[in-house]
């Protein structure tokens, strides 16, 4: 019998689709990534190599469900539906109350 080598360190991770939807689930929650790992018990460096494309579409799922709901606000006719409009404008389009509209 061979005496065989064994790698130093620990098995390489290999992510289950159970896990994939659990990240993409509390990623799109905006559950921050360090609870996440605590929940798979990952590091972070392991969560963020394995787990990227779940982690991006989680990400662009709570962006599209937040901007949904500003929409909506911004959609009233109350005080809420005017700071939500100067929000959306502040932030997509660069506009400030306190500088003259760019020539």
């Amino acid at each position: 019998m061979k005496n065989q080598k064994r790698a130093p360190g620990r098995p390489p991770h290999n992510p289950s689709v159970t896990d994939r939807r659990i990240v993409q689930m509390l990623a799109s929650q905006g559950i921050p990534q360090s609870e996440i790992c605590r929940v798979l018990a990952l590091s972070a460096k392991t969560l963020r190599k394995s787990y990227r494309r779940q982690l991006d579409i989680g990400a662009a799922r709570l962006q599209a469900a937040l901007i949904g709901h500003l929409l909506r606000l911004a959609a009233g006719t109350d005080d809420v539906a005017l700071r939500a409009i100067m929000f959306l404008l502040q932030c997509r389009f660069g506009w400030s109350r306190f500088l003259p509209p760019a020539r």
